[in-house]
């Protein structure tokens, strides 16, 4: 199980797409908005929308129906989700190495309750982007 999620983790924070988009200087409040609008499409089952609206670069890293297939493996265990609460927004500037992934970062954490795991929580992590047109869009989706 820990390797699925630590492939997730590699592969969806390379994926982006949101149906909105917010200015560079958005609140934490829009930033919270935002990250549950992008796990709400994965709870509605909405993952391959996330995939088809990825940039090229990571279209070419991961297949949509892996991307597809690898969220919907990581989340039928734990089953609907119950309850979420946002625990922490982080920035983060990622260097020029990979033109691909340079630039920045915004993550927002959620704690969340599922029905099979009603006695725990489990991380949830959103991840946006700052596109060179200056708009803020989703990046990323993590379990921890």
């Amino acid at each position: 199980m820990k390797r699925i999620f630590r492939f997730l983790s590699a592969a969806l924070l390379l994926i982006g797409w949101l149906p909105f988009s917010f200015a560079q200087d958005a609140d934490p409040s829009e930033l919270m908005r935002g990250g549950l609008q992008a796990i709400q499409m994965i709870d509605q089952n909405k993952t391959g929308e996330l995939w088809d609206g990825a940039t090229a670069a990571a279209r070419k890293r991961v297949a949509r129906a892996d991307f597809v297939n690898q969220v919907a493996k990581a989340r039928a265990p734990l089953g609907a989700s119950q309850q979420r609460t946002w625990v922490a927004i982080n920035r983060q500037v990622v260097g020029e190495g990979d033109p691909d992934l340079a630039g920045q970062y915004v993550s927002i954490e959620y704690e969340t309750r599922f029905a099979n795991k009603a006695n725990a929580t489990v991380r949830e992590l959103v991840t946006f982007q700052l596109g060179d047109d200056r708009v803020w869009r989703f990046s990323g989706y993590v379990l921890r």
